[in-house]
């Protein structure tokens, strides 16, 4: 998961929404978990919000179109952030929709939504809200990530960030090609070749599970660097150039 930031709706989508919202508000509450499913599945419906709320989540998700959950597959669903069974009015709400790929959607999330036992904040992350690097540390070489709060122990449970071998094997090839990418920006850069330069970094963001590339560039600036990055002391020098970070981050 990486931090994103939440773009503005087409306008006539964005009437749609509210349209909708306002007609589950005036339903009883009895009836609005109903109403909302009936809604959000009916064929006319569909079509006036979901183009524009597929566009524009693309738009906003890491590389070409990846979910914002687990950073590796295509996103191809509209996920509510607060499931519509537990939250019927939020499920027109711009601001509760996600990209999702297939699986994160219907296999891992579903209708979970961790709540903490002490004050009733939702645990799972939005990456739309909040920086997923403030609650998930990247391990590595494994690529597994590591809980610094109970946010990031709850994503990585109902997202199987650790358990889905895919993922993590993902990950491992991920952290090598973002390696060799800042390699070849620095290559690039003292050959004055700025336009090949500028592609390595477009190339770089655009790759799948490029929550990889930013961990790397988040821990090489952690009080414990030489530590995180034990043996691999060039790399970590490269991930600390000042120009380098600014041509990626910039980027970010």
């Amino acid at each position: 998961m990486i931090r994103l930031e939440r773009a503005g709706l087409p306008p006539d989508t964005a009437e749609h929404l509210g349209t909708y919202t306002r007609q589950i508000e005036k339903t009883a509450d009895s009836g609005r978990k109903a109403k909302a499913a009936e809604l959000w599945s009916h064929t006319t419906v569909r079509r006036r919000v979901r183009g524009g709320l597929l566009a524009t989540l693309a738009d906003m998700a890491p590389g070409h179109q990846r979910c914002m959950y687990c950073g590796d597959s295509q996103g191809t669903d509209i996920d509510h952030f607060e499931p519509k069974s537990l939250a019927p009015t939020r499920t027109f709400e711009w601001l509760n929709h996600l990209l999702a790929c297939a699986y994160c959607n219907s296999n891992q999330k579903r209708d979970a939504f961790p709540r903490s036992e002490e004050d009733g904040s939702p645990l799972l992350v939005d990456p739309t809200l909040e920086d997923p690097l403030d609650h998930l540390r990247l391990v590595l070489p494994l690529c597994t990530y590591k809980a610094l709060t109970p946010q990031g122990e709850a994503c990585i449970d109902v997202f199987g960030l650790n358990s889905r071998g895919v993922l993590v094997d993902g990950r491992r090839t991920a952290y090598e090609t973002a390696k060799q990418s800042i390699e070849l920006w620095r290559i690039a850069a003292d050959r004055k070749q700025h336009d090949k330069a500028a592609k390595v970094v477009e190339v770089a963001w655009d790759r799948p599970l490029a929550d990889v590339l930013a961990g790397m560039f988040h821990q090489s600036g952690h009080p414990a660097a030489e530590l995180l990055f034990s043996g691999e002391e060039e790399n970590l020098g490269l991930l600390r150039d000042q120009e380098l970070r600014q041509a990626f981050l910039s980027r970010a």
